[in-house]
């Protein structure tokens, strides 16, 4: 038996993968991944905007391979070094006071969740534990983190859903207005969605949030999960419009490949939670935090964040020059970019597959573009040269 029927064999069937159409990646470097019959692929997904340095960034793989020879694992009881560095690093890089580890953007929007309740309980009265989140987004796949999610499709089998979670119209100041009353302790909102159809938040509305926060006595909070860590051409998405939450959570790309979460906050919510509200076994794993302070090293070299912002502005004028009547709408921000089409978006992501090339789609509409933060005006020509004759066979 190969290994692809094996993997249906003893693996719960949670991701559809296809023998006959998914790919077996062996190994990556740099914006490149090849599967096992040696086939190269151009990959913009880069793990779902995990590698955003690319595959095995010799900086991230150096500081993986010192931390390993010395310590691996032990109990948050303890003090490790690279944790204690790696939050140093986050706070002195943005507007947290302090940080909580965890493993995932969930675990980290879960630990938010927990943080906003008991702010809003001791600052607001018991009642005050609702939080609202906006129709379209993505924030996880606990328990809690999926009914933050609102999109219905994702909550039909698991109901009834975590209580207290309200759902407003995203750049839609007036509708999260409206649910505002004695229970709200928080808003959770994405600065740009992801999972719903890759759509940035309107600079006046997260300022109007900001404002309407501080008014009722509300935290913001921003789920920087796929946003955050140079993604948009800033450290973090909120850079870009002036905001700064009292909450925000971090992953995927943080770690250069290595699971790590993070929920960072600042005044007197970095100080809400207390020994035995929360907890994680793995949570600031001194290998993972080496990996991330070697991530945040190469993120904060002369120059790097400008260059996503120039092949940001690049890709998405070369997106704009496609000559394709069923284009929608192209929607992003740096390297965070979305096209809409009203053709087949899957099959257009499996054919860009068969011609060397790896996008996802969402929504079966729109395709998601997460290239590597690393990637070159040359890789984006490559990847517009496929899409423009695949998007060609579709009209």
């Amino acid at each position: 038996m190969d290994l692809k029927n094996k993997e249906q064999k003893y693996i719960i069937n949670t991701y559809n993968r296809q023998p006959d159409a998914t790919l077996f990646i062996k190994r990556g470097e740099g914006v490149y991944v090849w599967d096992e019959a040696g086939n190269r692929f151009l990959d913009f997904v880069s793990g779902l905007a995990v590698n955003n340095l690319g595959h095995c960034h010799p900086t991230v793989v150096e500081a993986v391979k010192r931390q390993t020879e010395k310590l691996m694992h032990t109990s948050n009881l303890y003090y490790t070094e690279p944790q204690i560095r790696l939050a140093e690093q986050l706070v002195a890089q943005s507007c947290a006071d302090k940080v909580f580890f965890c493993n995932s953007g969930a675990e980290a929007n879960e630990a938010a969740i927990k943080l906003a309740r008991k702010f809003g309980k001791a600052t607001r009265g018991c009642g005050a534990h609702e939080i609202i989140t906006a129709q379209r987004s993505f924030h996880g796949r606990t328990l809690a983190a999926i009914t933050a999610t609102a999109q219905p499709k994702y909550h039909q089998g698991f109901e009834p859903m975590v209580a207290g979670f309200h759902y407003a119209e995203y750049n839609n100041l007036d509708s999260f207005a409206a649910l505002v009353n004695e229970n709200t302790c928080a808003i959770l909102v994405e600065p740009i969605q992801g999972e719903g159809g890759v759509y940035p938040a309107q600079p006046e509305f997260l300022q109007g949030l900001r404002k309407l926060c501080d008014e009722h006595g509300l935290l913001l909070i921003f789920d920087e999960v796929q946003s955050g860590i140079g993604r948009t051409g800033k450290l973090l998405a909120y850079e870009n419009y002036g905001v700064e939450p009292d909450v925000y959570t971090l992953a995927k790309g943080l770690g250069g490949g290595l699971p790590i979460g993070v929920m960072a906050a600042r005044g007197a919510a970095a100080d809400t939670l207390v020994p035995g509200d929360h907890a994680s076994t793995f949570g600031g794993n001194p290998v993972v935090c080496a990996a991330a302070g070697a991530v945040l090293q190469v993120l904060g070299e002369d120059g790097f964040l400008e260059h996503v912002q120039k092949v940001g502005q690049y890709f998405m004028d070369r997106l704009q020059e496609l000559t394709y009547a069923n284009k929608v709408e192209l929607r992003g921000l740096g390297l965070f970019i979305g096209l809409e089409i009203s053709g087949d978006g899957a099959k257009v992501a499996s054919d860009c597959q068969k011609e060397g090339l790896l996008l996802n789609c969402i929504g079966g509409k729109t395709l998601r573009f997460l290239p590597p933060l690393i990637v070159e005006e040359e890789h984006i020509d490559a990847a517009v040269n496929v899409l423009q004759r695949v998007l060609a066979r579709l009209d």
